[in-house]
């Protein structure tokens, strides 16, 4: 009876240091892949769903989270439940100013408070407003009615929820570290046109990562500004925003992403949405990489 208790505690053991199958996709060199922190879907036991995206990017020795999902504490307990050690990052990249992807910053600072955040020049993360935004002053109008009594100051800083944090402000294309660069866009026009969106891309031996929050300046848009300096694109990870997309232009897009941009894999979460999941699954084949919530992807 001992012997078969001890047998089946050794099986049960086993059993729970087995790789769940999202992790038949952690191949590659070691240490070089990302881990899906946050998204809402997937099926790796233990990990709670929540609608946003939060991704560890481990690549040449640097440790980059991008975005921070929806919930701080489900953010920290599905960290913690990774083995993702949010103490020892090189830096954080917030793509947009959202809350499905900014809530979990405030515990990253609470332990890491030092560590640098890359974010977008959006007025959520502080900035100031130029003198001249007043400039349409009324002098005749009494002291007491006019703005700052009539002396405006020379500078005017935003405040924001993140008082402490160490923020980089993105207003264009940047490079933080050796083969690790930022791009950033904006939706020309429409709901999301006040919103700068900022993606990290990774030059590898196999080409270009191009990691993407929620894509609201438009994936080809995206695509263009990483493609201006090497065409070369091995992967494109994150949300597309096609959630809503009618399905013509989802396939329009599919086919556009595979033929025309040459998206070597793809392996969208978050916003893609789930008929967009099914097309980009179809024209990709082989070359679609699940990335649901837990999921660990080899880097090229």
């Amino acid at each position: 009876m001992v012997h078969r208790m001890a047998v089946f505690l050794a099986v049960a053991a086993a059993l729970s240091l087995a790789p769940h199958p999202s992790e038949a996709q952690s191949t590659g060199r070691a240490g070089q892949r990302i881990t899906a922190i946050v998204d809402a879907f997937g099926d790796r036991p233990g990990l709670e769903r929540d609608w946003g995206y939060a991704a560890l990017v481990e690549y040449g020795g640097k440790r980059i989270l991008f975005d921070t999902g929806n919930d701080s504490a489900g953010f920290a307990r599905n960290a913690r439940r990774l083995g993702v050690d949010l103490t020892r990052l090189d830096a954080v990249v917030i793509s947009h100013r959202h809350g499905d992807h900014t809530s979990g910053l405030r515990h990253v600072l609470g332990i890491n408070p030092h560590v640098k955040v890359y974010v977008p020049d959006d007025e959520a993360f502080g900035g100031t407003t130029p003198a001249g935004f007043f400039r349409q002053g009324v002098p005749t109008l009494p002291a007491r009615m006019r703005y700052y009594g009539g002396t405006i100051p020379r500078s005017l800083p935003h405040g924001t929820a993140w008082q402490t944090a160490s923020f980089v402000r993105v207003d264009s294309a940047a490079e933080i570290a050796p083969g690790f660069r930022l791009v950033r866009n904006l939706a020309p026009s429409g709901p999301f046109n006040e919103t700068p969106e900022i993606s990290l891309v990774i030059d590898t031996p196999g080409g270009q990562v191009v990691f993407v929050g929620c894509s609201h300046p438009g994936i080809e848009r995206i695509l263009a500004s990483v493609a201006a300096r090497d065409p070369h694109i091995a992967l494109v990870v994150g949300g597309l925003h096609l959630v809503t997309t009618p399905q013509a232009e989802i396939d329009r897009l599919a086919t556009a992403l595979h033929d025309r941009w040459k998206v070597e894999r793809i392996a969208p979460g978050h916003c893609t949405g789930e008929q967009a999941f099914a097309t980009l699954q179809r024209v990709f084949g082989d070359r679609y990489a699940y990335a649901g919530v837990g999921t660990r992807i080899g880097l090229p």
